[in-house]
Protein backbone atom coordinates (compact mmCIF):
# COMPACT_ATOMS: atom_id res chain seq x y z
CA UNK A 1 0.00 0.00 0.00
CA UNK A 2 2.52 2.42 0.91
CA UNK A 3 4.51 1.79 -2.50
CA UNK A 4 1.08 2.69 -4.33
CA UNK A 5 1.21 6.05 -2.66
CA UNK A 6 4.79 6.53 -2.95
CA UNK A 7 4.53 5.76 -7.02
CA UNK A 8 1.31 7.99 -7.30
CA UNK A 9 3.29 10.69 -5.58
CA UNK A 10 5.96 10.41 -7.74
CA UNK A 11 3.41 10.54 -11.03
CA UNK A 12 1.98 13.44 -9.22
CA UNK A 13 5.71 15.28 -8.92
CA UNK A 14 6.30 14.30 -12.67
CA UNK A 15 2.80 16.08 -13.83
CA UNK A 16 3.85 18.82 -11.67
CA UNK A 17 7.64 19.01 -13.31
CA UNK A 18 5.75 19.20 -16.66
CA UNK A 19 3.21 21.58 -15.88
CA UNK A 20 5.48 23.95 -14.30
CA UNK A 21 7.22 24.79 -17.73
CA UNK A 22 4.79 27.46 -18.13
CA UNK A 23 7.11 28.95 -21.25
CA UNK A 24 6.42 25.58 -22.78
CA UNK A 25 2.89 24.90 -21.53
CA UNK A 26 1.38 28.48 -21.75
CA UNK A 27 -0.70 27.93 -18.76
CA UNK A 28 -2.64 24.94 -20.41
CA UNK A 29 -5.19 24.49 -18.41
CA UNK A 30 -5.29 27.16 -16.40
CA UNK A 31 -5.98 30.96 -15.84
CA UNK A 32 -4.05 33.29 -17.53
CA UNK A 33 -2.38 35.23 -14.46
CA UNK A 34 -1.52 38.81 -15.19
CA UNK A 35 2.02 38.64 -14.56
CA UNK A 36 2.39 36.63 -17.86
CA UNK A 37 0.05 38.62 -19.61
CA UNK A 38 2.46 41.66 -20.45
CA UNK A 39 1.45 42.69 -23.96
CA UNK A 40 -0.85 45.72 -24.84
CA UNK A 41 -4.10 44.99 -26.02
CA UNK A 42 -3.40 46.02 -29.67
CA UNK A 43 -0.89 43.23 -30.05
CA UNK A 44 -3.20 40.52 -28.51
CA UNK A 45 -5.49 41.68 -31.25
CA UNK A 46 -3.59 41.71 -33.79
CA UNK A 47 -2.48 38.18 -32.82
CA UNK A 48 -5.72 37.33 -32.97
CA UNK A 49 -6.73 38.21 -35.87
CA UNK A 50 -3.73 36.74 -37.54
CA UNK A 51 -5.36 33.57 -37.07
CA UNK A 52 -7.77 34.20 -39.52
CA UNK A 53 -5.25 34.63 -42.51
CA UNK A 54 -6.46 31.24 -43.95
CA UNK A 55 -7.34 30.87 -47.74
CA UNK A 56 -10.25 28.46 -46.92
CA UNK A 57 -12.40 31.24 -47.10
CA UNK A 58 -11.86 31.85 -50.63
CA UNK A 59 -12.47 28.15 -51.34
CA UNK A 60 -15.79 28.68 -49.13
CA UNK A 61 -17.32 31.44 -50.79
CA UNK A 62 -16.10 30.00 -54.60
CA UNK A 63 -18.01 27.05 -53.72
CA UNK A 64 -21.21 28.15 -52.00
CA UNK A 65 -21.47 30.74 -54.68
CA UNK A 66 -21.01 28.52 -58.01
CA UNK A 67 -23.64 26.06 -56.12
CA UNK A 68 -26.39 28.41 -55.59
CA UNK A 69 -25.71 31.58 -57.49
CA UNK A 70 -24.62 34.82 -56.34
CA UNK A 71 -27.76 36.05 -54.69
CA UNK A 72 -28.05 32.99 -52.49
CA UNK A 73 -24.32 32.71 -51.26
CA UNK A 74 -24.28 36.58 -50.46
CA UNK A 75 -27.44 36.19 -48.16
CA UNK A 76 -25.79 33.26 -46.85
CA UNK A 77 -22.77 34.69 -45.96
CA UNK A 78 -24.79 37.72 -44.35
CA UNK A 79 -26.75 35.31 -42.01
CA UNK A 80 -23.24 33.51 -41.25
CA UNK A 81 -21.85 36.65 -40.18
CA UNK A 82 -24.88 38.03 -37.62
CA UNK A 83 -25.26 34.38 -36.14
CA UNK A 84 -21.38 33.89 -35.61
CA UNK A 85 -21.48 37.67 -34.35
CA UNK A 86 -23.79 37.83 -31.94
CA UNK A 87 -22.75 34.15 -30.46
CA UNK A 88 -19.03 35.42 -30.47
CA UNK A 89 -19.79 38.70 -28.55
CA UNK A 90 -20.47 37.35 -25.10
CA UNK A 91 -17.95 34.18 -25.40
CA UNK A 92 -14.83 36.63 -26.12
CA UNK A 93 -16.21 39.11 -23.32
CA UNK A 94 -15.64 36.15 -20.65
CA UNK A 95 -12.42 35.24 -22.41
CA UNK A 96 -10.81 38.81 -22.21
CA UNK A 97 -12.17 39.69 -18.95
CA UNK A 98 -11.50 36.88 -17.20
CA UNK A 99 -8.45 35.67 -18.67
CA UNK A 100 -9.61 31.57 -19.69
CA UNK A 101 -10.20 29.89 -22.71
CA UNK A 102 -13.43 28.84 -24.24
CA UNK A 103 -12.98 25.09 -22.05
CA UNK A 104 -12.83 26.89 -19.05
CA UNK A 105 -15.80 29.17 -19.83
CA UNK A 106 -17.87 26.32 -21.27
CA UNK A 107 -17.34 24.67 -17.33
CA UNK A 108 -18.94 26.88 -15.62
CA UNK A 109 -21.60 27.62 -18.12
CA UNK A 110 -24.01 24.52 -18.16
CA UNK A 111 -21.77 21.88 -18.62
CA UNK A 112 -19.68 21.08 -15.56
CA UNK A 113 -16.30 19.91 -15.27
CA UNK A 114 -16.22 16.84 -16.83
CA UNK A 115 -18.98 17.48 -19.15
CA UNK A 116 -17.10 20.06 -21.29
CA UNK A 117 -14.76 17.67 -22.45
CA UNK A 118 -17.18 16.64 -25.08
CA UNK A 119 -16.81 20.08 -26.44
CA UNK A 120 -13.14 20.16 -26.03
CA UNK A 121 -13.12 17.21 -28.33
CA UNK A 122 -15.64 18.91 -31.04
CA UNK A 123 -12.80 21.69 -30.72
CA UNK A 124 -10.14 19.49 -31.48
CA UNK A 125 -11.92 18.16 -34.50
CA UNK A 126 -12.52 21.61 -35.82
CA UNK A 127 -8.54 22.17 -35.29
CA UNK A 128 -7.16 19.37 -37.40
CA UNK A 129 -10.20 19.51 -40.14
CA UNK A 130 -9.40 22.73 -41.10
CA UNK A 131 -5.21 22.27 -40.42
CA UNK A 132 -5.77 19.20 -42.89
CA UNK A 133 -7.64 21.86 -45.11
CA UNK A 134 -5.57 24.86 -45.24
CA UNK A 135 -2.74 22.50 -45.61
CA UNK A 136 -3.70 21.40 -48.48
CA UNK A 137 -3.89 24.33 -50.20
CA UNK A 138 -0.01 25.06 -49.14
CA UNK A 139 0.94 22.34 -50.43
CA UNK A 140 -1.07 22.89 -53.29
CA UNK A 141 0.67 25.78 -54.18
CA UNK A 142 4.12 24.37 -53.30
CA UNK A 143 3.67 22.28 -56.32
CA UNK A 144 2.20 24.47 -58.99
CA UNK A 145 5.18 26.89 -57.84
CA UNK A 146 7.86 24.28 -56.85
CA UNK A 147 7.13 20.96 -58.27
CA UNK A 148 6.71 19.73 -55.11
CA UNK A 149 4.84 16.69 -55.15
CA UNK A 150 1.64 16.81 -52.77
CA UNK A 151 2.11 13.70 -50.59
CA UNK A 152 5.99 15.73 -49.77
CA UNK A 153 4.11 19.24 -49.68
CA UNK A 154 1.37 17.29 -47.24
CA UNK A 155 3.95 16.55 -44.92
CA UNK A 156 6.47 19.98 -45.25
CA UNK A 157 3.49 22.31 -44.28
CA UNK A 158 3.03 20.13 -41.26
CA UNK A 159 6.29 19.86 -39.83
CA UNK A 160 6.84 23.43 -40.49
CA UNK A 161 4.37 24.28 -37.97
CA UNK A 162 5.73 22.03 -35.05
CA UNK A 163 9.11 24.31 -34.14
CA UNK A 164 6.84 27.74 -34.27
CA UNK A 165 4.04 26.72 -31.67
CA UNK A 166 6.48 25.45 -29.51
CA UNK A 167 6.69 28.57 -27.05
CA UNK A 168 3.01 29.42 -27.52
CA UNK A 169 1.76 33.25 -27.34
CA UNK A 170 5.66 34.10 -26.75
CA UNK A 171 6.49 33.22 -30.30
CA UNK A 172 2.86 33.30 -31.74
CA UNK A 173 2.67 37.01 -30.91
CA UNK A 174 5.66 37.97 -32.97
CA UNK A 175 4.98 35.71 -36.23
CA UNK A 176 1.23 37.50 -36.60
CA UNK A 177 2.60 41.01 -36.08
CA UNK A 178 5.33 40.64 -38.18
CA UNK A 179 3.72 38.89 -41.42
CA UNK A 180 0.16 41.00 -41.79
CA UNK A 181 1.80 43.64 -43.33
CA UNK A 182 3.04 41.84 -45.94
CA UNK A 183 -0.05 39.08 -45.93
CA UNK A 184 -2.74 42.28 -46.19
CA UNK A 185 -0.67 43.75 -49.21
CA UNK A 186 -0.72 40.45 -51.34
CA UNK A 187 -4.40 39.85 -50.89
CA UNK A 188 -6.09 43.62 -50.98
CA UNK A 189 -4.03 44.60 -54.14
CA UNK A 190 -4.75 42.08 -56.79
CA UNK A 191 -8.70 42.98 -56.11
CA UNK A 192 -8.07 45.83 -56.17
CA UNK A 193 -6.44 46.03 -59.35
CA UNK A 194 -9.52 43.61 -60.46
CA UNK A 195 -12.26 46.02 -59.85
CA UNK A 196 -10.49 49.37 -60.87
CA UNK A 197 -9.02 47.53 -64.39
CA UNK A 198 -12.54 45.49 -65.13
CA UNK A 199 -15.10 46.99 -63.88
CA UNK A 200 -17.33 45.35 -65.55
CA UNK A 201 -16.54 42.15 -63.71
CA UNK A 202 -18.70 43.58 -60.87
CA UNK A 203 -21.76 43.42 -62.88
CA UNK A 204 -21.27 39.60 -64.23
CA UNK A 205 -20.11 39.21 -60.10
CA UNK A 206 -23.89 40.30 -59.39
CA UNK A 207 -25.58 38.71 -62.26
CA UNK A 208 -23.63 34.93 -61.58
CA UNK A 209 -26.56 32.34 -61.41
CA UNK A 210 -24.49 29.49 -60.67
CA UNK A 211 -23.34 26.84 -62.79
CA UNK A 212 -26.32 25.15 -63.51
CA UNK A 213 -27.89 28.31 -64.16
CA UNK A 214 -30.88 28.67 -61.14
CA UNK A 215 -29.37 30.45 -58.79
CA UNK A 216 -32.52 32.81 -58.40
CA UNK A 217 -33.36 33.95 -54.68
CA UNK A 218 -34.11 30.73 -52.26
CA UNK A 219 -34.75 30.54 -48.79
CA UNK A 220 -33.39 27.22 -48.62
CA UNK A 221 -30.20 27.51 -50.84
CA UNK A 222 -29.71 30.48 -48.57
CA UNK A 223 -29.78 28.01 -45.38
CA UNK A 224 -27.47 25.40 -47.00
CA UNK A 225 -24.98 28.33 -48.44
CA UNK A 226 -24.62 29.28 -44.74
CA UNK A 227 -24.72 26.25 -42.91
CA UNK A 228 -21.33 25.30 -44.66
CA UNK A 229 -19.90 28.77 -44.02
CA UNK A 230 -21.25 28.09 -40.12
CA UNK A 231 -18.61 24.96 -39.99
CA UNK A 232 -15.91 27.89 -38.93
CA UNK A 233 -18.16 28.87 -35.92
CA UNK A 234 -15.96 27.08 -33.77
CA UNK A 235 -12.96 29.60 -34.57
CA UNK A 236 -14.51 31.87 -31.95
CA UNK A 237 -12.96 29.30 -29.53
CA UNK A 238 -9.22 29.97 -31.41
CA UNK A 239 -9.56 34.03 -31.19
CA UNK A 240 -10.34 33.20 -27.63
CA UNK A 241 -7.04 31.75 -27.31
CA UNK A 242 -5.38 34.62 -27.92
CA UNK A 243 -8.10 37.03 -25.97
CA UNK A 244 -7.48 35.44 -22.68
CA UNK A 245 -3.98 37.35 -22.77
CA UNK A 246 -5.36 40.82 -22.85
CA UNK A 247 -4.43 43.00 -19.99
CA UNK A 248 -6.54 44.06 -16.88
CA UNK A 249 -9.25 46.58 -18.04
CA UNK A 250 -8.61 50.04 -16.51
CA UNK A 251 -10.07 53.16 -17.18
CA UNK A 252 -7.32 54.12 -18.77
CA UNK A 253 -6.85 51.49 -21.83
CA UNK A 254 -11.17 51.05 -21.48
CA UNK A 255 -11.29 52.00 -24.90
CA UNK A 256 -8.70 50.30 -27.16
CA UNK A 257 -9.52 47.00 -24.97
CA UNK A 258 -13.27 46.74 -26.25
CA UNK A 259 -12.18 47.99 -29.65
CA UNK A 260 -9.53 45.40 -29.74
CA UNK A 261 -12.30 42.39 -28.01
CA UNK A 262 -14.68 43.38 -30.99
CA UNK A 263 -12.26 43.43 -33.56
CA UNK A 264 -10.55 40.65 -32.69
CA UNK A 265 -13.24 38.41 -30.84
CA UNK A 266 -16.77 38.06 -32.47
CA UNK A 267 -15.54 41.17 -35.02
CA UNK A 268 -12.99 38.11 -37.14
CA UNK A 269 -16.53 37.01 -38.88
CA UNK A 270 -16.43 40.67 -40.78
CA UNK A 271 -13.33 39.77 -42.41
CA UNK A 272 -14.49 35.98 -42.90
CA UNK A 273 -17.34 37.13 -44.86
CA UNK A 274 -15.17 39.56 -46.78
CA UNK A 275 -12.82 36.98 -47.74
CA UNK A 276 -15.61 34.30 -48.95
CA UNK A 277 -17.07 37.22 -50.94
CA UNK A 278 -13.48 38.14 -52.72
CA UNK A 279 -13.63 34.18 -52.85
CA UNK A 280 -16.67 34.40 -54.87
CA UNK A 281 -15.84 37.16 -57.00
CA UNK A 282 -12.38 35.70 -57.76
CA UNK A 283 -14.20 32.86 -58.94
CA UNK A 284 -16.79 34.44 -61.37
CA UNK A 285 -14.25 36.74 -63.03
CA UNK A 286 -12.18 33.02 -63.65
CA UNK A 287 -15.18 31.32 -65.05
CA UNK A 288 -16.10 34.27 -67.33
CA UNK A 289 -12.36 35.04 -68.76
CA UNK A 290 -10.28 31.93 -68.02
CA UNK A 291 -10.42 28.62 -70.30
CA UNK A 292 -11.52 26.62 -68.17
CA UNK A 293 -11.82 28.69 -65.35
CA UNK A 294 -14.58 26.66 -63.90
CA UNK A 295 -11.95 23.92 -63.12
CA UNK A 296 -9.90 26.05 -61.05
CA UNK A 297 -12.32 28.94 -59.80
CA UNK A 298 -12.53 27.38 -56.10
CA UNK A 299 -8.77 27.14 -55.55
CA UNK A 300 -7.46 29.87 -53.97
CA UNK A 301 -4.00 29.16 -55.38
CA UNK A 302 -5.15 29.71 -58.76
CA UNK A 303 -7.27 32.68 -58.17
CA UNK A 304 -4.41 34.72 -57.35
CA UNK A 305 -2.28 33.41 -59.59
CA UNK A 306 -4.81 34.25 -62.26
CA UNK A 307 -4.78 37.64 -61.25
CA UNK A 308 -1.14 38.58 -60.58
CA UNK A 309 -0.49 37.66 -64.14
CA UNK A 310 -2.67 40.42 -65.40
CA UNK A 311 -0.44 42.55 -64.44
CA UNK A 312 3.06 41.07 -63.82
CA UNK A 313 5.58 38.88 -65.26
CA UNK A 314 4.55 35.01 -65.01
CA UNK A 315 7.50 34.32 -62.88
CA UNK A 316 6.89 37.03 -60.65
CA UNK A 317 2.95 35.94 -60.42
CA UNK A 318 3.94 32.89 -59.54
CA UNK A 319 6.46 33.57 -56.78
CA UNK A 320 3.84 36.25 -55.00
CA UNK A 321 0.95 33.69 -55.15
CA UNK A 322 3.38 30.75 -53.32
CA UNK A 323 4.50 33.36 -50.66
CA UNK A 324 0.47 34.53 -50.33
CA UNK A 325 -0.07 30.93 -49.86
CA UNK A 326 3.14 30.00 -47.60
CA UNK A 327 2.34 33.40 -45.57
CA UNK A 328 -1.47 32.17 -44.94
CA UNK A 329 -1.15 29.31 -44.31
CA UNK A 330 1.49 29.23 -41.99
CA UNK A 331 -0.74 31.95 -40.02
CA UNK A 332 -3.62 29.84 -39.55
CA UNK A 333 -2.02 26.75 -39.34
CA UNK A 334 0.47 27.93 -36.15
CA UNK A 335 -3.07 28.56 -34.71
CA UNK A 336 -4.69 25.72 -35.44
CA UNK A 337 -1.89 23.67 -33.65
CA UNK A 338 -1.82 25.25 -30.94
CA UNK A 339 -5.13 25.54 -29.99
CA UNK A 340 -5.81 21.91 -31.19
CA UNK A 341 -2.97 20.92 -28.77
CA UNK A 342 -4.59 23.06 -25.89
CA UNK A 343 -8.11 21.02 -26.26
CA UNK A 344 -6.15 17.88 -26.43
CA UNK A 345 -4.20 18.15 -23.30
CA UNK A 346 -7.32 19.56 -21.24
CA UNK A 347 -9.35 16.96 -22.07
CA UNK A 348 -6.97 14.02 -21.07
CA UNK A 349 -5.70 15.53 -18.52
CA UNK A 350 -9.48 15.55 -16.68
CA UNK A 351 -10.22 12.44 -17.66
CA UNK A 352 -6.57 10.68 -16.92
CA UNK A 353 -5.60 12.76 -14.21
CA UNK A 354 -2.25 12.82 -16.03
CA UNK A 355 -0.69 15.72 -17.52
CA UNK A 356 1.67 14.69 -20.23
CA UNK A 357 2.04 17.93 -20.91
CA UNK A 358 0.95 20.52 -24.49
CA UNK A 359 3.91 19.56 -26.57
CA UNK A 360 2.79 15.61 -26.64
CA UNK A 361 -0.52 16.32 -28.00
CA UNK A 362 1.17 19.52 -30.22
CA UNK A 363 2.32 15.83 -32.10
CA UNK A 364 -0.84 14.22 -31.64
CA UNK A 365 -2.56 16.87 -33.83
CA UNK A 366 -0.32 17.55 -36.23
CA UNK A 367 -0.31 14.06 -36.75
CA UNK A 368 -3.70 13.82 -37.37
CA UNK A 369 -3.92 16.16 -39.77
CA UNK A 370 -0.88 14.97 -41.47
CA UNK A 371 -3.18 11.17 -42.25
CA UNK A 372 -6.25 13.58 -43.31
CA UNK A 373 -4.44 15.07 -45.98
CA UNK A 374 -2.48 12.22 -46.77
CA UNK A 375 -5.79 10.07 -47.41
CA UNK A 376 -7.55 13.05 -49.41
CA UNK A 377 -10.43 13.52 -47.58
CA UNK A 378 -11.56 16.67 -48.85
CA UNK A 379 -13.49 14.98 -51.58
CA UNK A 380 -15.94 14.91 -49.08
CA UNK A 381 -15.06 18.27 -47.22
CA UNK A 382 -18.70 19.86 -48.27
CA UNK A 383 -20.58 17.09 -46.31
CA UNK A 384 -17.84 16.93 -43.50
CA UNK A 385 -18.44 20.73 -43.04
CA UNK A 386 -21.39 20.64 -43.08
CA UNK A 387 -22.07 17.86 -40.52
CA UNK A 388 -19.03 19.86 -37.99
CA UNK A 389 -21.42 22.59 -38.48
CA UNK A 390 -23.79 21.04 -36.44
CA UNK A 391 -22.29 20.11 -33.32
CA UNK A 392 -20.21 23.50 -33.61
CA UNK A 393 -22.99 25.59 -33.71
CA UNK A 394 -24.85 23.40 -30.51
CA UNK A 395 -21.93 23.80 -28.38
CA UNK A 396 -21.18 27.82 -29.30
CA UNK A 397 -25.27 28.84 -29.20
CA UNK A 398 -25.48 27.02 -25.84
CA UNK A 399 -22.49 28.54 -24.05
CA UNK A 400 -23.69 31.83 -25.49
CA UNK A 401 -27.36 31.37 -24.33
CA UNK A 402 -26.13 30.37 -20.78
CA UNK A 403 -23.86 34.02 -20.42
CA UNK A 404 -26.53 35.84 -22.13
CA UNK A 405 -29.82 34.57 -20.85
CA UNK A 406 -28.86 32.76 -17.91
CA UNK A 407 -26.00 34.54 -16.39
CA UNK A 408 -27.59 38.34 -17.08
CA UNK A 409 -31.00 37.77 -17.64
CA UNK A 410 -32.45 34.90 -15.55
CA UNK A 411 -29.70 35.29 -12.78
CA UNK A 412 -30.05 31.71 -12.44
CA UNK A 413 -26.27 30.71 -13.73
CA UNK A 414 -23.27 32.09 -11.61
CA UNK A 415 -22.62 35.50 -13.07
CA UNK A 416 -18.71 35.00 -13.33
CA UNK A 417 -17.13 32.14 -14.32
CA UNK A 418 -16.27 28.93 -12.33
CA UNK A 419 -13.76 26.01 -14.19
CA UNK A 420 -12.17 24.42 -10.76
CA UNK A 421 -12.35 21.04 -10.22
CA UNK A 422 -14.31 20.54 -6.66
CA UNK A 423 -16.17 23.90 -7.13
CA UNK A 424 -18.27 22.44 -9.90
CA UNK A 425 -20.66 19.22 -10.18
CA UNK A 426 -19.25 16.83 -12.87
CA UNK A 427 -21.91 17.36 -14.98
CA UNK A 428 -24.69 19.86 -15.30
CA UNK A 429 -27.86 18.88 -17.83
CA UNK A 430 -28.28 22.46 -18.44
CA UNK A 431 -25.94 22.56 -21.03
CA UNK A 432 -24.95 18.71 -21.65
CA UNK A 433 -27.72 17.73 -22.88
CA UNK A 434 -29.38 20.90 -24.55
CA UNK A 435 -26.35 20.71 -26.56
CA UNK A 436 -26.54 16.67 -27.37
CA UNK A 437 -30.34 17.38 -27.97
CA UNK A 438 -29.48 20.20 -30.88
CA UNK A 439 -26.40 18.95 -32.43
CA UNK A 440 -28.32 15.11 -32.54
CA UNK A 441 -31.63 16.46 -33.90
CA UNK A 442 -29.80 18.80 -36.42
CA UNK A 443 -27.79 16.30 -37.58
CA UNK A 444 -30.64 14.49 -38.27
CA UNK A 445 -32.11 16.91 -40.19
CA UNK A 446 -28.77 17.75 -41.70
CA UNK A 447 -28.67 13.75 -43.11
CA UNK A 448 -32.59 14.06 -44.30
CA UNK A 449 -33.84 11.85 -41.40
CA UNK A 450 -36.48 14.27 -40.29
CA UNK A 451 -37.70 14.52 -44.67
CA UNK A 452 -36.36 16.67 -47.61
CA UNK A 453 -38.35 19.68 -46.71
CA UNK A 454 -36.61 20.19 -43.66
CA UNK A 455 -33.01 19.22 -44.42
CA UNK A 456 -32.31 22.64 -45.87
CA UNK A 457 -32.99 24.12 -41.96
CA UNK A 458 -30.55 22.29 -40.15
CA UNK A 459 -28.57 25.17 -39.03
CA UNK A 460 -32.03 26.79 -37.75
CA UNK A 461 -32.97 23.87 -36.06
CA UNK A 462 -29.27 23.69 -34.11
CA UNK A 463 -29.14 27.33 -33.25
CA UNK A 464 -33.01 27.71 -32.33
CA UNK A 465 -32.72 24.48 -29.81
CA UNK A 466 -29.39 25.67 -28.59
CA UNK A 467 -31.06 28.99 -27.53
CA UNK A 468 -33.79 27.84 -25.64
CA UNK A 469 -33.12 24.69 -24.58
CA UNK A 470 -30.66 26.12 -21.66
CA UNK A 471 -32.76 28.45 -20.35
CA UNK A 472 -35.69 25.98 -20.04
CA UNK A 473 -33.56 23.50 -18.57
CA UNK A 474 -31.59 25.93 -15.89
CA UNK A 475 -35.39 27.02 -14.61
CA UNK A 476 -36.65 23.45 -14.65
CA UNK A 477 -33.62 22.49 -12.23
CA UNK A 478 -33.52 25.77 -10.48
CA UNK A 479 -29.90 26.17 -11.17
CA UNK A 480 -29.21 23.34 -8.86
CA UNK A 481 -26.31 21.85 -10.73
CA UNK A 482 -24.16 24.74 -11.28
CA UNK A 483 -21.87 25.04 -8.22
CA UNK A 484 -20.81 22.32 -5.96
CA UNK A 485 -19.51 24.64 -3.92
CA UNK A 486 -19.76 28.39 -3.58
CA UNK A 487 -16.85 29.72 -1.46
CA UNK A 488 -13.15 27.99 -2.69
CA UNK A 489 -12.24 28.40 1.18
CA UNK A 490 -9.70 31.45 0.55
CA UNK A 491 -10.74 34.41 2.45
CA UNK A 492 -8.92 36.77 -0.29
CA UNK A 493 -10.90 38.89 -3.00
CA UNK A 494 -11.32 37.19 -6.13
CA UNK A 495 -11.28 40.41 -8.05
CA UNK A 496 -9.83 43.85 -7.66
CA UNK A 497 -11.45 46.90 -7.65
CA UNK A 498 -11.78 47.15 -11.38
CA UNK A 499 -13.63 44.13 -11.71
CA UNK A 500 -10.52 42.25 -13.07
CA UNK A 501 -9.41 38.68 -11.84
CA UNK A 502 -6.94 39.34 -8.50
CA UNK A 503 -2.88 39.65 -9.08
CA UNK A 504 -2.57 38.71 -5.49
CA UNK A 505 -0.04 35.57 -5.56
CA UNK A 506 -0.37 32.50 -3.28
CA UNK A 507 1.75 29.40 -2.71
CA UNK A 508 0.57 26.16 -4.18
CA UNK A 509 1.46 22.99 -1.20
CA UNK A 510 2.04 20.59 -3.75
CA UNK A 511 4.07 21.55 -6.82
CA UNK A 512 5.59 24.51 -4.56
CA UNK A 513 4.78 27.52 -6.66
CA UNK A 514 2.79 30.51 -6.79
CA UNK A 515 0.08 31.09 -8.60
CA UNK A 516 -2.57 34.08 -9.30
CA UNK A 517 -5.78 34.27 -6.75
CA UNK A 518 -8.11 33.01 -9.61
CA UNK A 519 -5.80 29.66 -9.88
CA UNK A 520 -6.18 28.96 -6.53
CA UNK A 521 -8.39 26.82 -3.90
CA UNK A 522 -8.44 25.90 -0.47
CA UNK A 523 -7.01 22.27 -0.01
CA UNK A 524 -9.12 19.82 2.05
CA UNK A 525 -6.38 18.07 3.90
CA UNK A 526 -3.93 20.76 4.33
CA UNK A 527 -4.07 24.36 5.32
CA UNK A 528 -3.10 25.51 2.43
CA UNK A 529 -3.64 26.16 -0.52
CA UNK A 530 -3.68 24.45 -3.86
CA UNK A 531 -3.82 25.31 -7.63
CA UNK A 532 -6.33 24.31 -10.28
CA UNK A 533 -4.08 21.83 -12.33
CA UNK A 534 -2.43 19.84 -9.15
CA UNK A 535 -6.17 19.67 -8.23
CA UNK A 536 -6.95 18.40 -11.62
CA UNK A 537 -3.92 15.59 -11.42
CA UNK A 538 -5.11 14.83 -7.74
CA UNK A 539 -6.04 10.60 -9.01
CA UNK A 540 -7.51 9.95 -4.94
CA UNK A 541 -9.16 13.62 -4.70
CA UNK A 542 -7.16 14.22 -1.56
CA UNK A 543 -7.41 17.74 -1.99
CA UNK A 544 -10.19 18.34 -3.42
CA UNK A 545 -12.70 20.13 -1.53
CA UNK A 546 -16.47 18.45 -0.23
CA UNK A 547 -19.40 19.85 -1.70
CA UNK A 548 -21.65 21.77 0.30
CA UNK A 549 -24.78 20.79 1.94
Amino acid sequence: MSQHIENRAVEADLDTMTATKETLEDYTLRFAPRSYRKWSTGVVGISALGGIAYLADFAIGANIGMSYGTTNALWGILIFAVVIFVTGFPLAYYAARYNIDLDLITRGSGFGYYGSVVTNVIFATFTFIFFALEGSIMAQGLELGLNIPLPVGYAASTLIIFPLVIYGMKVLSKLQVWTTPLWLFLMVFPFAYLVISHPESVGDFFAYQGEEGNGAADFGSMLLAAGVCLSLIAQIAEQIDYLRFMPPRTPENKRSWWTWLVLAGPGWVIFGAIKQVVGLFLAVYLIANVADGASIANQPVHQFLEIYENFMPGWLAMTLAVILVVISQIKINVTNAYSGSLAWTNSFTRVTKHYPGRLVFLAVNLAIALILMEANMFDFLNTILGFYANCGMAWVVVVASDIAINKYLLKISPKEPEFRRGMLYAINPVGFVSMLVAAGISILAFFGVLGSAIKPYSPLVAIGLALVLPPILAIATKGKYYLRREHDGIDLPMYDDHGNPSGEHLLCHVCHHEYERPDMAACDTHDAHICSLCLSTDKVADHVLPAHT
